[in-house]
């Protein structure tokens, strides 16, 4: 059998391409985009993304390999590019558009765009991080007819649509279609920078087709889906499914500024079948006021934070459907799912909710999942609250990060890819997130899980967010500190009628003592990353600062002690630190 030949005819090497290429072919005449007025078929999305891919190729002089960037939100150039750019065999590179300018350069630098596309809503932006840069970059100005947008057009600037328009489909060469490698790079992603500065991450074009196909069938979506864009596209490729959608020939909605109104009329003018974001987005759907009722369920994946079972439970009884899915950057997105069990369905809600709230198992292309013991690689007893590191290795898993030998390397130990996350693996065999590794509270030597302590604060009905993070203790060394958005009341303001004390003596209802958060601080919203992620790096420092700020008062309570010159001063350091952040 070693003697059977490999060919062309037998072998083609895996690429998420083919499946635009299958779109415009099998479901031509169907709608692949909607964007306002605008609306394009899958014919007409081929065309377009060949005739850019010339243009990179033939005007923009791109080649293999070359990287370009994309500072822009969810319109259809965005999609487009998902297509075009790997089609002319370079990386893609889609910048979180919540950055600030030093960072954007941060990342225009580091990555060596040679493009640099941006929406005319961002032009200011990407020109103050240009002017930050020691070497040119040129830019595409995508200007917005649907809103009447535009940006000025610079020298040695071009517009998309009139890059587009250059280049005839006749032009286009088949050869632009071809992979050389299925190894070789299609994009480049920058992780979100909750715990660390951002790194580039990886992904070849087998690893995009390969999750692309996992996430699919584990969502089990079929054909014709409609879906509505509020994950942004910048965030690991929309979890794939810029590359999924035409998979399954369906029809993308695009919005610019997702928003719960925004949201429900898409959903009603459109039939919306699915769609992805964070858990945050169930809070925005459920505060708004004047929501269309759904007609037909809503799939939605859920993931970037654990969700709490009753946030859980809220969201479904409008409608929608949950599914739970954990990754990261570096699995190419989603890398566990909560695929749920019939024989679960006769379960309370309450009890379906705690198991939906769960990670899951791993989705195909992940080979393994297991929980280990870091330090001596052995895996953690299946009994639901043996913690250990969550590991994983597969197809999906990145190349590794650019020019970061070391950060990989550490990343990749014994076969594994370290995840960095701590979680227990239930007698069924689901996995369950207990907390990041950096964000397990040690109190006194016991473990706390700051997830199962803000599980309980989900369930006081005046809590909208919570967070919990490790402040310093001169006792215990850590104690658990939680800061919370507190639900607006019917009148529109917040009310003062939350305390301290009330969520103290809530918790203490609810878990161990040593579990009870120490302090307990009100923000009117906290601080997140444009895909939902809570920044507990910020709230671990403004902890910090209350622990100097108490101890040079000697006060326990800064909210309801202090005089208000003090109070004052501790929302100046709040603010201040929360300025900080530049992700």
């Amino acid at each position: 059998m070693d003697v059977l030949p490999k060919c062309s005819a037998n072998y083609v090497p895996l690429t998420p391409l083919t499946f635009l290429k299958r779109a415009a072919f099998s479901y031509a005449d169907r709608t692949s985009l909607i964007y306002e007025h605008l609306r394009f078929t899958w014919r007409q999305t081929y065309h377009r993304c060949s005739r850019l891919a010339a243009a990179l190729t033939n005007i923009l002089n791109v080649r293999k390999n070359d990287v370009v960037s994309v500072l822009a939100p969810n319109i259809p150039a965005v999609y487009e590019m998902h297509f075009a750019v790997p089609m002319a065999r370079a990386v893609l590179n889609t910048i979180n558009t919540r950055l600030d300018a030093h960072t954007v350069s941060t990342i225009l630098r580091h990555s060596g765009t040679k493009i640099l596309f941006v929406d005319c809503q961002f032009v200011l932006l990407a020109r103050q991080a240009l002017a930050l840069l020691n070497h040119p970059i040129r830019l595409v100005i995508i200007n917005d007819e649907t809103l009447a947008l535009s940006a000025p057009i610079g020298a040695g600037e071009v517009e998309y649509e009139h890059l587009i328009s250059e280049t005839g489909f006749a032009d286009v060469d088949d050869q632009i279609m071809s992979v050389d490698d299925e190894w070789d790079p299609i994009a480049l992603n920058y992780t979100s920078g909750t715990t660390s500065e951002p790194k580039g991450v990886v992904y070849s074009h087998r690893g995009a087709y390969l999750s692309t196909l996992s996430l699919i069938l584990g969502w089990e979506m079929g054909s014709e889906p409609v879906y509505l864009w509020t994950l942004p596209m910048f965030h690991c490729n929309g979890w794939t499914f810029t590359w999924g959608i035409a998979a399954r020939g369906g029809t993308n909605v695009c919005m610019r500024n997702p928003t719960a109104e925004g949201i429900y009329r898409n959903i009603a003018v459109h039939k919306v079948t699915h769609m992805c974001c964070a858990p945050i987005i169930f809070n925005i759907l459920l505060e708004e006021e004047n929501r269309i009722p759904l007609t037909s369920a809503v799939n939605i994946l859920t993931g970037g934070a654990p969700p709490p079972a009753a946030l859980l439970q809220s969201i479904e009884s409008l409608g929608f459907h949950v599914t739970h899915a954990y990754g990261l950057t570096e699995a190419t997105g989603p890398a566990l799912l909560c695929e749920w069990q019939s024989k679960w369905n006769g379960l309370s809600s309450g009890d379906r909710a705690r198991l939906k709230a769960r990670q899951g198992i791993n989705v195909l292309t992940v080979a393994d999942v297991d929980v280990k013991d870091p330090n001596n690689m052995k895996s953690v007893a299946h009994d639901g609250t043996t913690m250990g590191e969550i590991m994983l290795r597969g197809s999906g898993i990145m190349k590794g990060y650019y020019k970061d030998p070391k950060a990989t390397s550490d990343a990749f130990k014994g076969g594994w890819f370290f995840t960095g996350d701590v979680g227990v693996i239930h007698p069924d065999g689901y996995v369950e997130i207990k907390d990041r590794s950096k964000d397990v509270i040690i109190s006194g030597g016991e473990n706390i899980s700051s997830i199962e302590l803000e599980e309980v604060l989900y369930k006081h009905p005046r809590v909208l967010e919570a967070a919990v993070v490790a402040m310093p203790h001169p006792r215990w060394g850590e104690s658990p500190c939680a800061f919370i958005a507190v639900k607006k009341n019917p009148n529109g303001f917040r009310g003062d009628e939350v305390t301290e004390a009330e969520i103290v003596s809530f918790c203490k209802k609810n878990v161990p003592n040593f579990m009870v958060p120490k302090k307990v601080e009100f923000l009117d919203s906290l601080p997140k990353t444009s895909t939902g992620k809570i920044q507990k790096f910020q709230l671990r420092a403004l902890a910090k600062a209350l622990v100097v700020t108490e101890k040079s008062v000697n006060k326990n309570n800064l909210k309801t002690q202090l005089p208000q010159q003090h109070y004052d001063h501790s929302q100046h350091q709040q603010q201040q630190i929360l300025a900080q952040s530049r992700l």
